[in-house]
């Protein structure tokens, strides 16, 4: 069984709303600015990490957790609590559209397409150190 752990310190950044934009008789998608930074500084990460490996083939399991920066106007008896896990974020962004993001970002570096996931797992916690970690085992 063929497994692949990752840790990106990088902030999870959610998958916003497409932009548009009309060329005459075409319209063109794009993602927003921020977005889009995001998704290529995942990548190119990702494809340092991935140097020598080769691309996951067949079903997944993936396995996602979302390490988000801990509010600095928070008592410290709270900073503890979220710290801990005693206290999730269940503030937006949406886990969904962390998780959207993340995994059209590594589309073509870890695995060939997103649709070979047939198992996922999401956490967003608080974390001193924010970042992305990610999981992928064969799924057979």
């Amino acid at each position: 069984m063929t497994e692949y752990r990752f840790n990106f310190e990088l902030e999870p950044q959610q998958q916003e709303r497409p932009r548009a934009t009309r060329r005459g008789n075409f319209i063109r998608m794009y993602d927003p600015p921020k977005t889009a930074r995001f998704k290529n500084d995942l990548k190119q990460l990702a494809k340092l990490k991935m140097a020598g490996k080769d691309k996951l083939e067949g079903p997944l399991k993936v396995d996602l957790t979302f390490g988000r920066a801990v509010q600095k106007s928070i008592s410290g008896k709270e900073r503890l609590r979220r710290l801990t896990g005693v206290h999730r974020p269940t503030v937006k962004p949406d886990l969904d559209n962390y998780i959207k993001s993340t995994l059209d970002a590594l589309n073509g570096v870890i695995w060939h397409d997103d649709a070979q996931i047939v198992r996922l797992t999401a956490d967003k916690i608080y974390s001193e150190n924010p970042g992305i970690s990610v999981v992928v085992k064969d799924c057979l």
